[in-house]
């Protein structure tokens, strides 16, 4: 949508602020004060929302109090680290998301096809092995459309979530779900977590001994990790053992597929995600030594921020992996 000024009549009554005050607003309101104060509720930052907005951090901060003079009251609470909504914030944003959502989709919609210069590449992240094993597989065939590029990041997390905040990416797939309302996130498949070892640690273990011992059958075995933490391995031993995890890896990478290649060498046993090793399972290069009747899951989501996307293919593209997912 552009960023040309639009003017529209927005009323606020008695009624819908707290207290009966201030009095009844009525007049014409710029709509771009609306979209700034949408962008900067929805990312949680005046930076953030600049940048999403192809505006300066200064332009976004004037607009934002031009439209609390207007309105009468706060917004945003500024912290440390961007800014807060207000109560009155909360109000305004479920009265004006819809509308303006639904301008930025027709406004899309109507100048659709009259661009002479292709889209910009979709920006896509995630972690690096869910995206290799499972992402790009499915997403490669598209590729062949010369209107779809791709451009993939990789990392944690929480940092990948944050730079979908922040307007660095368009789709994160995330191993964690967002918080707050600054994101919308749709759940897009299970990952299961399994215990394995090469076949060599396997027989030196026992697996009847996993299964009749339990954690204590892995005492004095190296833990193959990609993190100090050891997230994935905390959480199997207390989801099946019902035992806080003392262990200290013996190797940590961070990338579960050099994990993998580790403990397929001989390094120790590990956990990882089902749909990784699956090959090395059922080829023989890995054991499982333990399948518990109730594996531990993690939820893997598709987040991108709300409203309507400046992208024209993201919605293709999240279709195309929600499709995908479910033989996932």
């Amino acid at each position: 949508m552009t960023n040309r000024i639009i003017e529209v009549t927005y009323r606020i009554s008695h009624d819908s602020v707290p207290g009966g005050a201030p009095p009844a607003l009525e007049g014409p309101l710029d709509l771009q004060l609306l979209r700034t104060f949408l962008a900067v509720y929805r990312s949680g930052s005046l930076t953030a929302a600049a940048r999403l907005l192809r505006i300066s951090q200064p332009t976004a901060t004037t607009q934002i109090r031009s439209l609390e003079r207007r309105m009468g009251h706060t917004l945003f609470e500024r912290l440390p680290r961007g800014v807060a909504p207000t109560g009155e914030a909360n109000e305004l944003a479920a009265r004006v998301a819809g509308p303006l959502d639904a301008l930025e989709t027709a406004a899309e919609a109507s100048t659709a096809g009259t661009a002479s210069s292709p889209p910009s590449p979709l920006r896509l992240a995630g972690p690096a092995e869910l995206l290799g094993e499972r992402v790009l597989p499915a997403l490669a065939p598209s590729v062949d459309d010369e209107e779809l590029r791709l451009r993939v990041r990789t990392g944690l997390a929480d940092d990948l979530l944050e730079g979908l905040r922040a307007g660095r990416h368009d789709l994160v797939v995330s191993t964690v779900r967002p918080r707050g309302r600054m994101l919308l996130a749709e759940p897009l498949m299970d990952e299961e977590f399994v215990l394995v070892a090469a076949p060599s640690w396997a027989e030196r273990i026992g697996v009847d001994r996993v299964r009749r011992q339990g954690c204590t059958a892995l005492c004095g075995t190296p833990l193959v990790t990609y993190a100090e933490d050891l997230p994935i391995a905390r959480r199997y031993w207390r989801h099946v053992f019902g035992v806080r995890l003392t262990h200290t890896a013996a190797i940590t990478v961070p990338d579960l597929r050099a994990v993998m290649t580790s403990v397929i060498h001989g390094a120790g046993v590990t956990v990882l995600p089902r749909y990784l090793c699956q090959g090395a399972l059922e080829d023989g290069r890995l054991v499982a030594l333990l399948e518990p009747e109730d594996p531990p899951f993690n939820t893997v989501y598709l987040a991108r921020r709300p409203g309507a996307s400046d992208h024209p293919h993201l919605e293709r593209v999240r279709a195309m992996l929600v499709r995908a997912a479910r033989s996932w």
